[in-house]
């Protein structure tokens, strides 16, 4: 009964007891709604944003999120580097006292090693693409040339040498994504083959990391823990004991047990209690810019759908405006293409509301009001917010196209399994920025790359993404990555809908926490405030 009582509410296991908001902050343990279980602890398999909120506590790479300001990173294994004129060639110092959980000191053959792992075709990692700006990169996983001959050298113990593609002045942001941050060489090799994509050096008890924590449980629906890491290099700076991440996949129920004290943070807030909370608890409601984008990945091979024109006409029936101002109410602006706007990147306007365009497109494909056009789903994963979307569109679709479209749930689990087989017709789809760069949100459209998932492929396309991965003029640069925009937005193999803001609920025992574009909370700098500022939540968690 224990068990099954609480995996009802997902805080705790067996034998541990219940701790609330109150006692956390007491103990500095940091208690955060986070979404779902993960699929993978391995750094090199995961593509979730709760797998990277983990990730981010247990590793760290050679730079790190600094806590503030988002277009710079912080010293984090590499204490110093410097790079050539044209920013193609990077040397990296690391430091010495930098070490794995398990004393074992980390070294630049670590980094040389995980780059390698990633980079083999049959360990199948989705973002392998993401390391194909490495001299070679792509060369050796397309098995044409030998390790060796990838731009990763070590140098010595502390100097690692890479060099890439071509001038790539904002590596130093792409280097705070997990994919390009180390594995334990020596853990995953004791027990098994590397390439195994269930090898268990991630188990509790087995699992070996590099960050300001390590992991201490995990238990299946309940929670994963993880406590401060004594060999981590700046552990006398990490002020919190340790995180609990609890897998709660459910809008209302997380949102409940924030109300009653149970979390220090939420992952998100459920749209109809946005209105209330921005009203009467705006200290504690936290509504920030997110440098992300929320679509529908359509699925190009399925009946109906292989038509660019049925794409382009189920793109142009959705009125985005209405959207954003009746249903998500938290800021989100219209999405007409799939970059959000950043410095010295517009956002595209393509996609606005126009019914007789999208009907006209409907029945040039062959389908004049809907008629004929074969039955499809949408598949979502468990959240209110995913249905109550989906629902809109759902109605929309229907009124101005007469098409007839069904909702399939799954728990997140499933549908990412789902997605990594394209076993969908559209499904339900969003995009954080890895880093502060237009061409993370066009990369992954790219053939044959791990997120791009829809069958969709363009010659053209991954051309022009080729030829801004090698231009050193960041204005050119932007221009092909525009091309490259326009082009995928033609064939739509995505159907942008909104641009994120970010809401959630962080209690006011929280110290240090700050907006951020990505989304990306460093945790080393957290502080949990004892006892804990009065807020208007008070009422609630005092009774």
């Amino acid at each position: 009964m224990c068990c099954a009582a609480v995996a009802a509410v997902g805080l705790s296991g067996c034998g541990s007891g219940t701790m609330d908001a109150k006692e956390g902050a007491a103990r500095q343990i940091l208690l955060v709604g986070n979404g779902a279980d993960p699929r993978f602890m391995d750094l090199h398999l995961i593509n979730s944003v709760s797998e990277h909120h983990l990730m981010m506590a247990l590793f760290e790479g050679l730079v790190a999120e600094d806590p503030v300001k988002d277009a710079e990173a912080e010293p984090g294994v590499a204490e110093r580097w410097e790079a050539n004129a044209d920013k193609s060639v990077w040397t990296f110092h690391l430091r010495k006292e930098a070490r794995w959980s398990d004393g074992v000191p980390v070294t630049a053959r670590d980094f040389v090693w995980s780059w390698q792992r990633m980079l083999t075709a049959a360990l199948a990692a989705e973002y392998s693409q993401m390391l194909f700006v490495l001299k070679n990169g792509r060369e050796f996983y397309e098995q044409k040339v030998k390790a060796e001959e990838v731009g990763a050298v070590a140098l010595d113990d502390h100097t690692l040498q890479v060099t890439l593609v071509g001038p790539t002045p904002h590596f130093i942001l792409m280097l705070l994504h997990t994919s390009w941050w180390p594995v334990p060489r020596h853990t995953i090799e004791k027990y098994g083959d590397p390439l195994d994509r269930v090898n268990p050096w991630t188990q509790e008890g087995h699992m070996v990391s590099n960050g300001a924590f390590q992991l201490k449980r995990q238990l299946f629906r309940q929670v994963l823990e993880v406590e401060k890491n004594p060999q981590y290099w700046d552990a006398a700076q990490v002020k919190i004991e340790g995180i609990r991440f609890y897998p709660i996949d459910s809008d209302s129920t997380e949102e409940r047990l924030f109300r009653k004290g149970m979390l220090h943070v939420t992952q998100i807030v459920p749209l109809d209690k946005i209105p209330a909370y921005r009203r009467d608890h705006p200290g504690i409601f936290k509504q920030d810019p997110n440098t992300a984008v929320y679509f529908y990945r359509i699925n190009t091979e399925r009946p109906g759908l292989k038509d660019p024109r049925v794409r382009q006409a189920l793109a142009y029936a959705l009125d985005r405006e209405s959207i954003v101002r009746n249903v998500t109410r938290a800021g989100q602006q219209p999405a007409g293409g799939l970059v959000p706007a950043m410095e010295g990147y517009a956002a595209a306007e393509l996609f606005k509301f126009d019914p007789e365009k999208a009907r006209g497109l409907l029945a040039a494909a062959g389908y004049p009001g809907g008629k004929g056009f074969p039955p499809f789903e949408i598949l979502i994963n468990t959240s209110e917010a995913h249905r109550a979307i989906a629902e809109v569109v759902q109605q929309m679709w229907q009124q101005h196209l007469g098409i007839s479209v069904g909702i399939l749930n799954q728990d997140f689990g499933v549908y990412l399994d789902s997605m990594s087989r394209i076993d969908y017709d559209i499904m339900r789809g969003g995009w954080n920025a890895d880093y502060l760069d237009p061409a993370t949100f066009i990369d992954m459209w790219t053939t044959g790359n791990g997120n791009n998932n829809t069958h969709w492929s363009n010659a053209e396309f991954d051309r022009l993404v080729a030829a801004a991965t090698q231009e050193g003029d960041g204005a050119k640069r932007f221009a092909l990555l525009h091309q490259a925009e326009e082009l995928v937005l033609s064939e739509v193999p995505a159907i942008p809908i909104y641009f994120y803001t970010r809401s959630r609920l962080v209690h006011p025992a929280v110290k240090e926490w700050h907006p951020k574009l990505l989304d990306n909370h460093p945790w080393k700098h957290f502080e949990l405030i004892s006892p804990a500022p009065p807020s208007s939540m008070d009422s609630f968690w005092n009774r």
